[in-house]
């Protein structure tokens, strides 16, 4: 599920013109608000390729969500968030044409760079539809591409892979190619990823098995880069339930070889359990979803950063796969200081037995400016 709802909300509130208290970190109700004229997230819908690389204009939302975990030449850790979210201010049916200043997409974009020591964040914002014979951000399936302006992620021939991610801001770039020998794993069950006990959910799938390599520009020096890529696709209409306020969520690449999910989304007041998921991927693509009821989140340390007090280490128990990993961040201040912030960093697993160990993202949202 790469919950990418708080950038989510942003999209949502400057679609529907609605005034945004970001800063409470549990005011999401405009993400539980079903609206029955735009499609729904439902179990048994096939996901299909090269279709379902492209837009689904019929849902309210979704997004296109890469993280790299990279190394220099002398092996220290950098890391990369790319990110393009599509939002539809009203249902296809009833979108107004002609204009494209009108136009019912509304995308945002956000590209970040993390070091040893520091985080820098960047966003745009686009409208869909063709100005002036071009348009200033979209996404197609086959050959896929999907842009703002010149941050583009995109298929360097016919066929889906491999894959060049290109952005640049104030000094700051990344130059990306991202390939794999796997094929997209579908979250889930069949691509359904449930979110609540209740049911509800998204669709998903991920490609978590990319390689990447190239280059920084960090302050105008290139660093040139090698390591792994996390890429998920999410679209939905309804996220949320309202009884639901924030999530924390791991991608790990194990250094077995495994690729490993885990998320927890958080009750409102935290009254009652968090909603638990993780899957485990084996080196061949495999996917084993584990039993919720052997999914253990535990917080070890909280640090603050930008006014809240957030968990930056984590003891994830994983019972079913026999699994405990001591998970820490980078470094705190990997915060996006953007329109709507959040959390999001390179973190670190640690642990005794094959499988506990490697390196990854970690996102965090919904946690309130302390008092």
């Amino acid at each position: 599920m790469r919950t990418r709802w708080p950038v989510l909300l942003a999209l949502l509130l400057a679609a529907c013109h609605e005034p945004s208290n970001h800063d409470r970190g549990g005011d999401f109700a405009v993400l539980t608000r079903a609206d029955p004229g735009y499609q729904q997230a439902l179990p048994g819908m096939p996901i299909e390729f090269p279709r379902d690389h492209g837009m689904h204009p019929g849902f309210r939302i979704e997004w296109w969500y890469l993280t790299a975990n990279l190394e220099d030449d002398q092996g220290r850790p950098f890391g990369v968030q790319w990110t393009l979210f599509r939002t539809a201010t009203s249902p296809p049916e009833t979108a107004a044409g002609g204009n494209p200043w009108q136009d019912p997409q509304v995308f945002m974009a956000h590209f970040a760079i993390s070091t040893p020591t520091d985080h820098m964040a960047f966003q745009r914002y686009a409208r869909g539809g063709e100005h002036e014979g071009m348009a200033q951000a979209g996404v197609q399936a086959q050959p896929f591409m999907a842009w703002l302006d010149d941050w583009t992620l995109q298929s360097a021939g016919p066929e889906w892979l491999p894959l060049g991610l290109r952005a640049r801001q104030d000094g700051y770039a990344v130059e990306l190619e991202l390939n794999a020998d796997r094929p997209p794993v579908l979250q889930g069950t069949g691509g359904f990823s449930q979110k609540h006990p209740k049911g509800g959910g998204s669709h998903y799938y991920s490609q978590p098995f990319l390689s990447a390599s190239g280059t920084l520009i960090i302050d105008h020096l290139p660093i040139r880069v090698k390591g792994k890529a996390w890429l998920d696709r999410e679209w939905s209409s309804q996220f949320l339930q309202p009884d639901q306020e924030g999530w924390d969520w791991f991608a790990l690449h194990l250094d077995s070889g495994e690729k490993l999910m885990v998320f927890q989304l958080r009750p409102v007041g935290n009254q009652g359990k968090p909603y638990v998921h993780a899957a485990l991927m084996d080196p061949e693509g495999n996917k084993q979803s584990l039993d919720s009821s052997g999914i253990r989140l535990q917080i070890i340390e909280r640090q603050r950063v930008a006014g809240r007090e957030l968990p930056l280490h984590w003891r994830l128990e994983l019972t079913g796969i026999d699994r405990v990993l001591d998970v820490q961040a980078l470094h705190p201040e990997q915060w996006l200081d953007v329109d709507f912030p959040y959390w999001e960093g390179v973190v670190r697993a640690r642990g005794d037995g094959p499988g506990s160990s490697g390196q990854g993202y970690l996102e965090m949202t919904g946690y309130p400016r302390a008092q």
